[in-house]
């Protein structure tokens, strides 16, 4: 089962992960998992985005690799992108912070807590 796919049979909302387990020696882990923005990405766009990393970035290997065009190679890597940008959210910087702070946004204990 691919679990960054998971559904609930109930409702179909997505699950979240709670509980690993190691099969060789049965020590299990519980609590809140975050996954990687990797896997909110298909079985099928998680192997095309490591091939294109594998191979450097090469478009001409993709196209070699996946009996593909050019435009369907850039199709497929926007839509990888596109996906990954709605599971990633890039941090703050020191400044962003700093200005949050100066606009009353959020209380001096949350920019001590934020800033690196």
């Amino acid at each position: 089962m691919d679990i960054s796919q998971a559904r609930c049979p109930g409702c179909g909302k997505a699950m979240r992960i709670s509980r690993v387990q190691c099969d060789s020696c049965n020590v299990s882990l519980e609590g809140e998992f975050e996954l990687s923005p990797f896997a909110a990405l298909t079985l099928e766009e998680q192997m095309f985005a490591i091939a294109f990393l594998r191979h450097h970035g090469s478009i001409k290997k993709m196209e070699s690799l996946f009996g593909i065009s050019y435009p369907t190679v850039k199709n497929r890597l926007n839509a990888i992108a596109a996906r990954l940008d709605t599971a990633f959210e890039a941090p703050l910087s020191n400044s962003d912070i700093l200005d949050q702070l100066a606009r009353g946004e959020i209380t001096v204990d949350e920019a001590l807590a934020r800033l690196d």
